[in-house]
């Protein structure tokens, strides 16, 4: 696949905030959807980017969506609060989220935050990395659509079920991994579909239970949880953390109640903060930050070692300077899409050999 429109940061973010709000997004939802869209093309994970927009849209259009919900926070307990979306994509309630969960565990020493009825097709890293360049340690947990089988199964169950983590450091960005508890992430299926690439081994099986290296059959079939049942595990884990501890939908759930099939499941979120000054009797930061060094310095004396988020961070300093790259029917598309035009089809991307992958994710 060959990415031969160059657009500056800027210009994914105007342009990403210039189509939601003619498709009937507001100012808040429009900023703060074209900021993670944005942050994503910035750091190269481009099926969270600009691909991603056809769910946003679809969602919308098929009014499982709001556009202009604003997220309420309430406090239930002394260290956990609440932010309900109020079916308002997961971007601007988690912006909303950020400040306050800072402060209540920087007051108690750890702290959570339930987003409730939210949808999500976003990546998990943006809300960790804020956290850890507050000074603070976190975890995240969404469930999704069902789209996983449980470890020995053939059909779907479990969403991808991704888990991130961030650990600040000093003189450094944070550590943050974002993963997920499946093979692979859904995107990257539907990215190598558009691309026509296969699968690799180990990822998936059919809807006859075989395993297959096709995307289309993948994503017809089941996706597998990585490390068999070790990962199966961890998706159940992750399904009840951001579903019955919040008070939210499992991915099987979510999955039925998406009746328009746009592929943009609704449900919960589990966010936890820890401030590390808190977790040590001395309170000395330093020494803390240089003890979680020598760990990562003896990673890296191993040839062929990086740290979790290093190719993020050396996208970000090309994309900084360079831009990124769009496919130009993808670009043309959602130039079409700025008008506030609608197809009124399942996908308004359906029948693009370039997008065919996005609408695969609802079968």
């Amino acid at each position: 696949m060959q990415y031969d429109i160059q657009l500056t940061l800027d210009q994914v973010h105007a342009l990403t905030k210039r189509l939601l709000l003619a498709q009937g997004f507001n100012e808040r939802h429009a900023n703060a959807i074209a900021n993670t869209v944005t942050a994503a093309e910035r750091d190269e994970c481009r099926h969270h980017g600009l691909f991603r927009i056809p769910f946003y849209v679809n969602a919308l259009r098929a009014g499982q969506a709001s556009g202009d919900a604003e997220p309420t926070v309430s406090k239930l307990a002394p260290a956990v609060i609440k932010v309900d979306a109020h079916y308002g994509f997961s971007p601007l309630a988690l912006e909303v989220a950020d400040a306050p969960l800072a402060e209540l565990a920087k007051e108690t020493g750890i702290a959570a935050v339930a987003i409730n009825n939210a949808l999500s097709v976003s990546a998990l890293w943006p809300e960790v990395e804020r956290l850890a360049d507050k000074g603070l340690v976190a975890f995240s947990f969404v469930a999704a659509s069902p789209y996983v089988a449980p470890a020995g199964g053939t059909k779907p169950l479990y969403g991808t079920n991704p888990m991130a983590f961030s650990w600040p450091r000093a003189n450094h960005p944070p550590v943050v991994f974002d993963q997920a508890s499946s093979a692979s992430a859904r995107g990257e299926i539907q990215v190598r579909l558009r691309d026509g690439r296969n699968l690799e081994e180990g990822w998936a099986v059919g809807p006859d239970g075989q395993p297959t290296t096709d995307p289309a059959t993948a994503l017809a079939g089941a996706q597998l949880p990585f490390g068999g049942v070790k990962g199966a595990a961890i998706a159940m884990m992750v399904e009840l953390l951001a579903g019955p501890l919040v008070g939210d939908l499992l991915s099987y759930e979510a999955g039925e109640k998406d009746v328009a099939n746009t592929g943009a499941p609704c449900g919960g979120e589990l966010i936890i903060a820890i401030d590390p000054v808190r977790c040590i009797q001395n309170g000395d930061r330093a020494a803390q930050l240089a003890h979680g060094e020598r760990l990562f310095s003896k990673i890296l004396e191993q040839k062929g070692t990086r740290l979790p988020s290093d190719r993020r961070y050396e996208a970000r300093k090309r994309t900084v300077v360079e831009g990124v790259t769009v496919p130009t029917a993808l670009y043309e598309q959602l130039l079409e899409l700025t008008t506030g035009e609608y197809s009124g089809k399942r996908n308004a991307y359906e029948g693009d050999d370039l997008i065919k992958g996005v609408h695969q994710v609802a079968n």
